[in-house]
């Protein structure tokens, strides 16, 4: 046998072997939904009307942000409203509205790895929708990996590396509003 013949044939072993192990693990759909997201014991007398979720301007970035982040926008909205509808931090029934904006300032995923560690940071900013008053604006880091043993195949840890990363944002924002002083202080005003 040549070299080359050999080197054809151990591709076609080790594509006959790893095929099998990618069907048993087909990679998962992007699903940033935050798991465990308890009601607040804090509420907000401000009804939320509106979620918007963008990517920064370049002169916003805080890291890495390729362009195909911008087709994460939409699950990342979708995770946020769901995460805030299940902890109930606003009211409802308030006559003051507000909208909150998202801006992803940093996705920065590795192409290749173990655990597949990646770094995002969002600005989330609760603005009044009467008087354009900003009542709650901070940058959240947050990072996801994934064990070695999730999946054998490295683009499937990779891809649940970046929903944790979201996942994780999204709870970190949700921790920082509640214990905001800027919220801690309105919850006291409508309470007093």
């Amino acid at each position: 046998m040549t070299a080359r013949s050999t080197c054809i044939l151990r591709l076609a072993l080790i594509f006959a072997c790893v095929g099998p192990l990618a069907a048993c693990n087909p990679p998962q759909p992007m699903n940033f939904s935050v798991l465990n997201v308890q009601p607040s014991a804090s509420v907000l007398d401000e009804d939320l009307r509106g979620v918007t979720v963008t990517t920064g301007a370049p002169n916003e970035r805080t890291g890495p942000l390729p362009p195909a982040v911008a087709e994460l926008t939409a699950p990342w909205k979708e995770a946020t409203q769901e995460a805030l509808a299940r902890a109930a931090i606003f009211n409802d029934d308030s006559h003051s509205h507000v909208s909150l904006e998202v801006k992803i300032l940093k996705f920065d995923a590795p192409s290749a790895g173990i655990t597949f560690p990646t770094q995002t940071d969002a600005r989330y900013t609760i603005i009044n929708r009467a008087s354009g008053e900003i009542l709650f604006s901070q940058i959240i880091s947050a990072e996801g990996k994934t064990p070695g043993d999730f999946a054998f195949l490295g683009v499937i840890r990779a891809r649940e590396s970046i929903n944790r990363a979201a996942q994780n944002n999204i709870a970190a924002f949700i921790d920082a509003l509640e214990h905001s002083p800027e919220v801690k202080a309105r919850i006291h005003q409508v309470n007093s």
